[in-house]
């Protein structure tokens, strides 16, 4: 049994027995409020409240006025809805329409449009949406189930970074590519929490956990981008002096993926860029198209470390 469920049937009950207490007719409709308000998020259960009790709200008085005008009578409810749908479209708040309709139901059944019985209607309205307001405020705590992603994340994103240092390393080395694949559903999974989460505090703007994995989706783009170059680096066996000092780079990122501490990281791609300047030009085609990948590894882990850098920074202040 879900939590929602569990919300939802005390919170229909609850609005029936206070609809009861105070003697309203049609009590059980406040309970249908409740269970047609509950959302996922507390922000679509008030996205959801405000479209039907403005809908409601209009129903109630131009119901009313129809009546009272033409008569209580098939008919009129027929031309009622017929010209009521279009004024909902039109208002953008159709998604309160059976509410709404039920309200004018009431109205015609009582035959009487008389001031106790449109407050017995606000009455019940005001209970329905007030108990699925109280009751959708309790929401579950994802922050575990967050953390268990954003460790399972910096897991992957650790052994590929570990398996682009041994690629560079090992020319013979074999690597699946499997957890590329892994690491982006375990991101959209992980997205789809985080916005739950987000839409379950009204009054908070921001939200580190997704700044967090917006910055690892940039992140994957980039290995996705590098591991195309690094297959053709490794298929060669030339040996180029650059390959085992960027494989090493990788490797020490490999081990801090978790830290948003990236000075030791770019001061080693600082030196580096040194050694490149440094070193005597190709002697042969085959070793400048190598350095030139080689080059392009390090401009795009470059890249990959200030991403990671400015989203921290970002947190902090």
């Amino acid at each position: 049994m879900g939590y929602r469920t569990i919300k939802t049937a005390i919170g229909a009950g609850l609005a029936i027995w206070i609809a009861t207490l105070l003697e309203l007719e049609f009590a059980s409709f406040a309970a249908i409020i409740v269970i047609m308000c509950i959302e996922k998020t507390q922000k679509k259960t008030l996205y959801s409240i405000q479209k039907k009790f403005f809908a409601s709200l209009l129903s109630l008085i131009l119901g009313s006025m129809f009546f009272e005008l033409l008569g209580y009578n098939p008919i009129v409810l027929t031309l009622f809805i017929l010209l009521f749908v279009p004024i909902l479209i039109k208002g953008r708040i159709q998604e309160g329409f059976v509410t709404s309709i039920v309200i004018v139901l009431h109205i015609y059944t009582v035959k009487e449009a008389n001031l106790e019985n449109l407050l017995n209607e606000l009455y019940i309205i005001f209970i329905g949406i007030g108990i699925a307001l109280l009751v959708n405020s309790i929401m579950p705590s994802f922050k575990k189930e967050i953390e268990k992603y954003r460790a399972e994340i910096e897991q992957k994103f650790s052994v590929i970074l570990y398996e682009f240092s041994s690629l560079l390393k090992n020319s013979e080395r074999e690597w699946d590519r499997k957890e590329i694949v892994e690491v982006s559903n375990i991101l959209n999974q992980a997205k789809n929490v985080v916005i739950q989460d987000v839409e379950n505090h009204l009054l908070r703007k921001e939200n580190e956990d997704y700044y967090y994995l917006e910055m690892r989706e940039k992140q994957l783009e980039i290995l996705k981008q590098m591991e195309t170059i690094l297959s053709n680096v490794s298929s060669s066996e030339l040996n180029v002096t650059q390959r085992g000092m960027l494989a090493n780079i990788f490797l020490n990122i490999s081990q801090h993926v978790d830290s948003g501490d990236t000075t030791i990281a770019l001061r080693h791609l600082e030196d580096y860029e040194e050694s490149i300047r440094e070193t005597e030009l190709p002697k042969s085609r085959e070793e400048f198209e190598i350095r030139a990948n080689l080059y392009y590894l390090n401009f795009a882990i470059k890249n990959y470390l200030i991403i990671k850098k400015n989203i921290f920074s970002r947190s902090e202040l």
